[in-house]
């Protein structure tokens, strides 16, 4: 039988190898978040709460400022890289080793040894990131208990290579819809080839020329790209209908409502039967002059960056909770069968988030 316990005393490396080896594909973290759970609760600093598979850890000293270190505990589906390995070179090599079990990782050791903290502490461990958004356990938590979630900033710790990332891109998810009319293949011409029509809509995203907005001294990379495309009934049948799934990631100075307009905007001289939004997050503003965003920045050290895709953040700036993503992880190297992290930033970054939390 797997070990399904958790040691929050060994090293960050060491613990991020167990939760490696602790398989939480979304939608399946209930045994990870019962042992984080199990172990949380003997910290005697701590008051633990659990909704579904989140759990909110928190200090009550009555500190002037409540930081928020927040992760998720599931992965994208293990592609044959768990369990995990370290090499020569100091690279752990795993399923969720950059996003973002390193992360979390750091957020339990801080969350062990630290309990005493300069400023009041709120850990939050949370399911279904990688999947709909409206399956994300932060969201779920945000909707049910919002007050577990009050503070005066947060740290996603999301890969980041240990360098500050402000805000986030929003993420926009549309099924783009073309019809025809159903014939025999042998006789084609009596149908009309809704495959075939889908062909203007891949001719705009082939030559489409994405934004590259300056924000706050950030420079953002937007995509428009098909990201799947289905059609068809059979070998010898002309298809009536077919979906071309675009993903828009846009900077985070546009709305919403923006980013349709802009899709729409794209592909209004095509001849589209059906626009469908099938999945939207919007992004997040770097914020990083909020004082609190300041102080973290010169404490941790380095340069901002921007984060390319989408992250809690911004979920906490509708919360009214500036916040940045700053973790160990290689943003790069997630979701990729050869995902890996760098020891020594995993020691990096617990290191100086327990400076800034105890100096």
């Amino acid at each position: 039988m797997a070990d399904t316990t958790l040691d929050l005393t060994a090293d960050a490396p060491t613990l991020t190898a167990k939760l490696v080896d602790f398989p939480s594909e979304s939608g399946q973290e209930k045994p990870l978040a019962d042992a984080i759970e199990h172990e949380l609760r003997k910290l005697a600093h701590l008051t633990v709460d659990r909704y579904g598979n989140n759990i909110v850890a928190r200090t009550n000293l009555g500190r002037a400022e409540r930081v928020i270190l927040a992760g998720h505990i599931d992965t994208v589906p293990i592609a044959d890289n768990v369990p995990s390995r370290l090499d020569d070179d100091g690279m752990l090599w795993g399923c969720g080793t950059s996003d973002m079990k390193s992360g979390v990782a750091v957020q339990l050791r801080i969350a062990q040894t630290v309990a005493e903290p300069n400023r009041d502490l709120t850990f939050v461990f949370y399911d279904n990131e990688e999947v709909a958004a409206h399956l994300n356990g932060l969201g779920k938590v945000a909707e049910a208990h919002p007050d577990w979630l009050e503070g005066d900033f947060a740290v996603l710790l999301e890969g980041s290579n240990a360098e500050v990332e402000g805000g986030c891109q929003g993420t926009l998810r549309v099924l783009l819809k073309t019809t025809g009319e159903r014939a025999h293949s042998a006789r084609s011409w009596m149908g009309s080839n809704a495959v075939h029509s889908a062909a203007p809509i891949l001719a705009k995203l082939a030559a489409y020329e994405p934004r590259r907005p300056v924000i706050e001294g950030l420079e953002y990379h937007e995509g428009l790209n098909a990201v799947r495309i289905e059609g068809g009934v059979a070998n010898n049948v002309i298809p009536d209908e077919c979906t071309v799934t675009v993903n828009y990631r846009y900077a985070p100075d546009l709305t919403r409502d923006q980013a349709i307009a802009h899709v729409r905007e794209v592909f209004a001289d095509c001849d589209i039967a059906e626009f469908v939004v099938d999945d939207h997050s919007g992004g997040a503003l770097p914020g990083l002059s909020h004082p609190a965003a300041a102080a973290f920045m010169a404490a941790v050290g380095g340069s901002a960056l921007p984060k390319f895709g989408w992250t809690d953040v911004a979920r906490f700036g509708e919360l009214g909770v500036p916040a940045v993503n700053y973790g160990p992880g290689d943003p790069v190297l997630a979701h990729k069968r050869d995902e890996r992290v760098a020891v020594e930033r995993i020691t990096h970054c617990e290191v100086r988030l327990r400076s800034w939390l105890t100096d």
